[in-house]
Parts: structure tokens; C-alpha cells; sequence
């Protein structure tokens, strides 16, 4: 028996619609990261970007548990003398609430140019409003018994 291996053109990349309004941030990218990496079809190959889009609203709407709210610190180097910036989770929610979604999506995904692309595929907004009712999006509810 063969194994079948997905190629680049081949493969059908749908659009997923998640609502993170009340959701729990880390628990939310552990459910995107697979759907944007596409390890939730039958399809699945580890050197192709099988995955599909993901569409994110609500994001200054999700939530954390424990201390993380008020300890959780963001930092990047900013590549000067003295260039770190560290920012609190508080100030980050306030604003850019996008980011932290994003963040917490990219860093559950492959850290090579395919984890790049994958990114790519994430569109977080900070409302209940998107731009990309023209793909027809399905909406996923990330915590249901079946998915």
C-alpha cells in the first residue's frame, strides 16, 4: 500500500471562522495551530502547507487563567544598546489585543519558513467584524466534543 503525500497545488485551503469572545487564550491557539498547520484533515504532509485559513474575531474579548493577567510580561529586543522592551499582558490587551493572539497562535506553530506561511494564514481581529465574508467562512465552535 502507498502512502499518499499532499502537493503544494493539489491541496483545497477552506476558511475557519472563531469566535474568541470568553475564550481561554492558550487553550484557543492549542485548537487554531493544528487547523493552520492542516493536521486536522486526512491530507496531512509534514513538508506542505495543508492547512487552512483562520479567521479570529473578538480577540479583545479572550481571557487567561490564574496570575497571568496581572504577572504575564511580553518582551523583544529591539537589536540597539540597552534595546529590551518588556510590555505587561495589561497594556498589550489594551492595545493591540490582536497581537497576543497572534503571538500565542505563532509560537504553537513549526519555527522554519513553512511556520512562516502558515502564520501568514491567521487573520486576528479585535471585534466581532472581519473582512473576508466574501470566502464564506465556517464557523468553528474550537471546544465542542466532535472537533
Amino acid at each position: 500500500m502507498k502512502s499518499y503525500m499532499a502537493k503544494k497545488g493539489q491541496v483545497v485551503q477552506e476558511w475557519v471562522l472563531v469566535d474568541a469572545d470568553g475564550a481561554v487564550l492558550g487553550r484557543m491557539a492549542a485548537e487554531i495551530a493544528p487547523i493552520l498547520m492542516g493536521k486536522t484533515k486526512p491530507c496531512y504532509t509534514p513538508h506542505v502547507d495543508t492547512g487552512d485559513y483562520v479567521i479570529v474575531v473578538n480577540a479583545e474579548k479572550v481571557k487567561v487563567t490564574g496570575k497571568k493577567a496581572e504577572q504575564k510580561q511580553y518582551d523583544h529586543y529591539t537589536h540597539f544598546p540597552s534595546g529590551r522592551k518588556v510590555v505587561s499582558f495589561a497594556d498589550m490587551m489594551e492595545r493591540k489585543p490582536e497581537k497576543v493572539v497572534e503571538l500565542a497562535v505563532r509560537r504553537m506553530l513549526p519555527k522554519t519558513r513553512l511556520g512562516r506561511q502558515m502564520l501568514r494564514k491567521l487573520k486576528v481581529y479585535r471585534g466581532p467584524s472581519h473582512e473576508h465574508q466574501a470566502q464564506t467562512p465556517r464557523k468553528v465552535d474550537l471546544f465542542a466534543a466532535g472537533n
